[in-house]
């Protein structure tokens, strides 16, 4: 119980602080992103990880039909980003049917870059099932670019999967591997 209460108060922190952009700068970097490089596997965003005991986003699925969490590490590709500041972004499955993960970032400490759609990431972090309000798809489709009318479109809150991530590795390309 204490873990759904950890996550509500995380949710509220970070719908408020993604809506607060009032006189901000929308660059991740100048945000206090902790991006690094280190030789050879990609970009670090949060806590520097590796790729090394990463399971598939279908293999993640699998797993959550027996729980409502879990620790995990998880390689797969990205969908939407934040179109604002990078705050969240989505992992899509290679296969048909999947819904995407919505993928949010511990602490709000860090941020993705914009133009990542596409890009194998490996994440670091902790899975779980939550509900989604009408008014947060709300904002995340206004994030993610989309039309007023395809905003208006939302009108049901939606059961998902969701990953608190503590590390995102971006993979470099070329050496992307699923």
């Amino acid at each position: 119980m204490w873990k759904n209460l950890v996550f509500a108060c995380f949710l509220a922190v970070w719908g408020f602080a993604c809506n607060n952009t009032s006189g901000q700068t929308h660059d991740h970097e100048e945000e206090g992103a902790t991006e690094t490089t280190l030789a050879g596997d990609g970009v670090h965003f949060g806590e520097t990880i590796t790729a090394e005991g990463a399971i598939t986003y279908e293999a993640l699925l699998a797993q959550m039909a027996e729980t409502d969490s879990i620790p995990a590490k998880v390689m797969g590709s990205t969908g939407s980003v934040c179109q604002v500041k990078g705050c969240w972004m989505d992992l899509v499955s290679n296969s048909e049917g999947n819904p995407p993960m919505r993928v949010s970032f511990k602490d709000y400490g860090f941020f993705v870059p914009k133009d990542i759609t596409g890009r194998t990431v490996v994440l670091d972090g902790y899975a779980y099932r939550s509900v989604t309000s009408v008014d947060d798809l709300r904002h995340f489709a206004e994030d993610e670019g989309l039309s007023k009318e395809e905003i208006e479109q939302i009108t049901e809150p939606q059961e998902e999967i969701k990953f608190l991530a503590s590390g995102v590795l971006l993979m470099n390309e070329g050496t992307d591997k699923q």
